[in-house]
């Protein structure tokens, strides 16, 4: 049985990805910070909650160790928790606004990968997929045929682009670990509004696959619904 550990698990792409995960017969822990949304998203995807916030040390480690002695093992990581931060002109931008998208998009990878990598270990398949966006693609938004060309989001697209680095730069140092980031691409969902042309389940299409492929699967790849893209 594959073991699954989701966070930001409680909506959106998470919440999709749970399910769908679900469905397919992994066992699936729904992490999320607000404990009655989360536990209400585990209840209606047939999952277990685990109460994680990933701008806190303490709190990531509690989640490693709820999970370390209940489960005692995961096979799957999917950092999926995201905020997206102000958007449009930068002038107001503080340094503060800046931590807190970074802590959450960037920094909170690192502490929850970090927790769980002894979990991860314990896997004879172990797979971490980072959900990262082609708003971080530098070809993506300086291609004005492309949708992420349009949009004006300094500290989003800033943190994702650090996420994709910092995949390939995990997969290359842990070469028993498949590291990849997935692209949802366009879609519907609280982080824009649901302006997005996608259904959340063909957002979650990307983190998806990379979640339930087999054994000897390429590690530091970046992956949207359509297949592999190039970094950049």
């Amino acid at each position: 049985m594959t073991i699954t550990f989701i966070t930001g698990a409680n909506k959106g792409l998470g919440r999709e990805t749970a399910r769908r995960l679900a469905e397919l017969g992994h066992t699936v822990l729904v992490g999320a910070r607000d404990a009655e949304r989360g536990a209400e998203a585990a209840a209606a995807v047939g999952a277990r909650f685990v109460h994680i916030d990933v701008t806190d040390d303490a709190s990531v480690a509690a989640a490693a160790a709820d999970v370390a002695e209940h489960e005692g093992r995961i096979d799957v990581l999917v950092n999926n928790a995201g905020v997206h931060g102000p958007a449009g002109d930068p002038s107001t931008l503080s340094g503060p606004d800046t931590h807190g998208v970074f802590d959450v998009n960037v920094a909170g990878v690192v502490r929850t990968t970090t927790a769980f990598l002894p979990l991860l270990r314990r896997s004879t398949d172990p797979v971490i997929v980072n959900v990262s966006s082609g708003m971080g693609s530098l070809a993506h938004t300086h291609d004005p045929s492309r949708p992420e060309s349009k949009v004006v989001a300094p500290l989003y697209t800033a943190s994702k682009a650090a996420l994709t680095m910092l995949t390939t730069q995990y997969a290359k140092a842990l070469p028993g670990i498949r590291v990849n980031a997935a692209d949802p691409g366009y879609t519907a969902t609280d982080l824009n509004g649901h302006s997005g042309p996608q259904t959340v389940t063909e957002g979650t299409d990307a983190i998806v696959a990379l979640a339930t492929e087999g054994p000897g699967a390429g590690s530091g790849r970046f992956v949207d619904r359509t297949g592999e893209i190039a970094w950049s």
